[in-house]
């Protein structure tokens, strides 16, 4: 039991994943689709995050008295993501839009009909 109390964070990880995994497969909404990838790429950002912490880790600023520094590599790499992640939904919901015009739906199923039909 201490071993799940212990780890609740990964669980956490792990719990957001699924969720934006089965949002993404279950849904025939597009906007619900980019939604699902964003609660996806949190629980990687998240993981990534947890796997770099040091319990008792300082800053890396070298000081006195300090010998465990936490590496700063991980976190630069995440902020970088979070940018590349805000503009790559930020191109999706304009697809999405550019969707809504050509075919009248966001629906995935609709669309599907609708190419068929040509």
């Amino acid at each position: 039991m201490d071993f799940f109390i212990g780890h609740y964070n990964y669980w956490v990880v792990i719990f957001l994943m699924m969720v934006g995994l089965y949002t993404v497969i279950s849904r025939g909404n597009l906007v619900k689709k980019i939604i699902g990838l964003n609660i996806f790429q949190v629980s990687v950002f998240l993981l990534y995050i947890n796997m770099s912490t040091l319990e008792d880790g300082a800053m890396p600023i070298i000081t006195e008295g300090v010998e465990l520094y936490s590496n700063p590599l991980p976190h630069v790499l995440i902020l970088t993501a979070i940018v590349v992640g805000v503009a790559t939904t930020a191109l999706a919901l304009a697809l999405v839009v550019r969707i809504k015009e050509a075919y009248g739906t966001i629906e995935e199923d609709e669309i599907h009909q609708q190419d068929h039909s040509l």
